[in-house]
């Protein structure tokens, strides 16, 4: 094996700036509208140091509505055996340097001391808070930053995901427990109608892989086994039955059988009728072709029955599906169900199913739904969303979203509305 002989297999041994406490540093900050080259502007004045090398040590860059602020941490560089240039020398030469970028690029550059080196990092793995609305009011805001100081938590960072459908923020927080975190920012989002999502920070939450979503009251409005009810004339029976079971009040499997025994001589037509009437959630198509075209393998697992949901499947390009299947028998349903029942831990073995069939970890799944049956399958999952869920639901999944709009999904994953609109055909 061959390297480049410019380049030394053992590097001199250098400590780093954070190793030497006596290293002065300061920090620049740039603010006014934005132009195009600002920033090579600083770092090429950084660069040259006015023949004394300088280190960055931290960079933070951020447009917000063609206003820029950039903030940048710099250290007189050690050299071994020289004498540490004195922070007061050190500063004042960074002042002449940003006066004249600032005369340059028509910025203002101020320089501040930053000997310190800052607070300590706090302790804990960090977290990305999501707050989503339409619009996100400002106590949805406040209330957020306020619980996350409480519990001795700092916010690091904001970034804005998206504007449309919803409006949505990203917070990077750290030093805050998790449970804590997600139990405070509960009560926040309750009392100013926002939605706030709680993910750990770290490479888990972009190597999600497969999605599964929930079919009735999540990928289509409304739930097919009443719009089937009604045409038997036994809707409010069956729409008590199915509430019930959606709140986890009776067991769904029992619920199921109960509510299928009344479509007993209905004509297998009436399903194609069913199907056709079918709408959408608002911004399912949008998450589906956006995940997919992102490398997503995407599916449905459903309570509901195949004849619906297989031809659904096909229609929007789903990779996979799971339901349960109606007995029919000369042309008519008897009441009956074929086949093994997909109930709460029928969904959730469903999912293993998949990700074992694509070779996806579990932990790199995600999993969508609104009903008990729902629950074992966010839990299994390595994201569960409870989407418009029963407060029963809600309350146990790893995070809800109560927007109307199927596609806000996508900002509970990270992505922005500029990642939506490039991955779009």
């Amino acid at each position: 094996m061959r390297h480049d002989e410019r380049v030394p297999l053992d590097p001199i041994s250098r400590r780093p700036v954070d190793d030497h406490p006596s290293v002065a540093r300061a920090v620049l900050t740039v603010t006014g509208e934005d132009r195009p080259g600002v920033t090579a502007r600083l770092f090429s004045a950084l660069a040259d140091g006015d023949g004394a090398p300088v280190e960055v040590v931290d960079v933070e860059q951020v447009v917000v509505h063609g206003h820029l602020v950039l903030g940048v941490v710099v250290a007189a560089s050690p050299t071994a055996g020289a004498v540490p240039e004195p922070e007061p020398v050190f500063v004042a030469r960074l002042v002449d340097l940003a006066a004249r970028v600032a005369d340059e690029t028509g910025m203002d550059v101020q320089v501040e001391a930053a000997s310190s080196g800052g607070s300590p990092p706090l302790p804990g793995r960090p977290h990305h808070v999501i707050v989503l609305g339409r619009p996100v009011p400002p106590d949805a805001v406040a209330g957020a930053a306020r619980a996350i100081a409480g519990i001795g938590g700092n916010i690091d960072a904001i970034r804005r995901l998206s504007d449309y459908p919803v409006t949505s923020f990203e917070l990077t927080v750290s030093g805050a427990d998790a449970t804590t975190l997600r139990t405070r920012l509960a009560a926040v989002a309750a009392a100013t109608g926002a939605d706030i999502a709680v993910e750990q920070v770290g490479l888990a939450r972009r190597s999600k892989r497969l999605i599964v979503l929930d079919v009735d009251s999540t990928l289509v409005r409304g739930e097919v086994i009443d719009e089937l009810a009604a045409r038997a004339g036994r809707a409010a029976e069956v729409a008590r039955i199915t509430a019930a079971a959606m709140n986890g009040e009776l067991d769904f499997a029992e619920s199921l059988r109960a509510r299928v025994a009344v479509l007993a001589g209905l004509p297998v037509e009436v399903l194609d009728e069913v199907r056709e009437a079918l709408v959408l959630t608002p911004g399912a198509r949008t998450l589906i072709r956006t995940l997919q075209r992102l490398g997503f393998r995407c599916g449905i697992v459903s309570g509901g029955f195949t004849q619906i949901t297989e031809p659904l499947a096909e229609t929007l390009g789903l990779d996979f599906s799971a339901a349960n299947t109606l007995e029919v028998v000369d042309g008519k349903l008897t009441g009956g169900l074929v086949g093994e029942i997909v109930d709460r831990p029928g969904k959730a073995r469903a999912l293993a199913r998949f990700a074992e069939q694509y070779g996806i970890p579990l932990d790199q799944t995600v999993a969508v739904g609104d009903g008990a049956n729902d629950l074992d399958m966010l839990n299994a999952a390595g994201l569960g969303i409870a989407f418009n869920a029963k407060p029963f639901v809600r309350e146990q999944a790893h995070t809800a979203l109560n927007q109307p709009y199927l596609d806000a999904v996508l900002q509970v994953l990270g992505f922005t509305r500029d990642e939506v609109l490039d991955a779009a055909p």
